[in-house]
C-alpha cells in the first residue's frame, strides 16, 4: 500500500509541472524556482547528470535534483537511456526576490564569536555537513512530506540579515514560532543520521535523512527523543521543540537539503502554503 501511494504521488509531481518538449524524459520541469525541489521519473537503468554532476537514479528510473536559493541557471540536463540514445535539455531558473533586513548597533561578539567558540562552531559544523552525505536507495521522499509541527511561520528560507554592515549567510530553513515542548514530527520517514543535544549555534539538532541525498535538519530542540541509526515513519514524534543554541524564543528551525544544496521546505510536494 505505501508504494502504490508513493507511486501515486510521485505521478501528481510529475503531471504538475510543465513538460519539455522532445525531451527524453517529459516529465522534466521546464522551469524551477530558487530553493526548488524535482523529482523525476526516467527509464529504469538511465544515467542522469545535472550542470555537469552525475545524480543517482533508482533501479526504478526515479531521481531528484535540486536548485539552490542563488542558482542562476539554466541547469543543463543530459540523459543517456539504457540504449545508448542521449538527450539533453535546460531547466530556466525562475528568480525569487529575497528580503534583506539590516540590523545595526549589535555587540561584535555576537556578529562574529571569538577564535575558541569559532573553532567549536567549525567542528560541529562539519560534522553535521559529513551527515549529509548520506545517498542510499531508500525512496522515503515519494510519500511525501507533512508538517512537523503547526504555528506561525517566523522566519523564511533564504532571508538575510546584515549586522552592523557584516551580511550574514541567508537563512538556510523554515521557523515556525511554537511553544516550547511541542512534539516535533517526523515529515517523512528516514533514518536518523546525526543526533546532538548541545550545538553552540543550533542546540539540540536532529538530521533526518530521506534517501537519494534528501534530508531534514531540526535546530533548537529543547529534548531528543531518537538517536542516531534509527528508522522512524512519517508523523513520528523525533523530538520537542525549545530555544537551545543561539535562539532569541522558542521555535523550531525546518531546513531541507539535497547533499549541500539548501532547499526551500515550502516547496516540498505535500507542504500546503501558508
Amino acid at each position: 500500500m505505501r508504494q502504490v501511494l508513493g507511486l501515486a504521488l510521485l505521478l501528481l509531481v510529475l503531471l504538475c509541472v510543465p513538460a519539455l518538449a522532445g525531451s527524453v524524459a517529459p516529465n522534466l520541469p521546464g522551469t524551477l524556482s530558487q530553493g526548488g525541489l524535482v523529482v523525476v521519473g526516467l527509464k529504469p537503468g538511465s544515467r542522469l547528470s545535472v550542470s555537469g554532476k552525475f545524480v543517482h537514479v533508482g533501479d526504478d528510473g526515479v531521481a531528484v535534483f535540486g536548485a539552490s536559493r542563488d542558482e542562476q541557471g539554466p541547469m543543463a540536463i543530459s540523459i543517456v537511456e539504457p540504449d545508448g540514445h542521449e538527450a539533453s535539455a535546460r531547466i530556466t531558473i525562475t528568480p525569487r526576490d529575497w528580503p534583506i533586513e539590516r540590523i545595526n548597533g549589535v555587540p561584535p561578539a555576537t556578529v562574529n564569536p571569538p577564535p575558541e567558540l569559532a573553532a567549536r562552531i567549525e567542528r560541529e559544523q562539519a560534522a553535521v555537513t559529513a551527515a549529509r552525505n548520506r545517498d542510499d536507495d531508500r525512496e522515503d521522499f515519494l510519500s511525501g512530506f507533512v508538517w512537523p509541527v503547526q504555528g506561525r511561520i517566523s522566519g523564511r528560507f533564504g532571508n538575510q540579515r546584515i549586522y552592523n554592515g557584516d551580511p550574514k549567510a541567508p537563512h538556510s530553513g523554515m521557523d515556525i514560532a511554537v511553544p516550547q515542548g511541542t512534539p516535533v514530527r517526523a515529515p517523512a520517514a528516514g533514518i536518523v543520521t546525526f543526533a546532538q543535544p548541545n550545538l553552540y549555534l543550533t542546540g539540540g539538532t536532529i538530521l533526518l535523512d530521506h534517501g537519494f541525498g534528501l534530508s531534514s535538519n531540526f535546530l533548537h530542540l529543547s529534548r531528543l527523543e531518537v538517536h542516531v541509526g534509527q528508522r522512524v515513519s512519517q508523523g513520528q514524534i523525533i523530538a520537542l521543540s525549545g530555544m537551545t543554541g543561539r535562539a532569541t524564543g522558542p521555535h523550531l528551525h525546518w531546513g531541507f537539503n539535497w547533499f549541500g544544496v539548501r532547499l526551500d521546505p515550502l516547496l516540498l510536494p505535500g507542504i500546503a502554503q501558508p
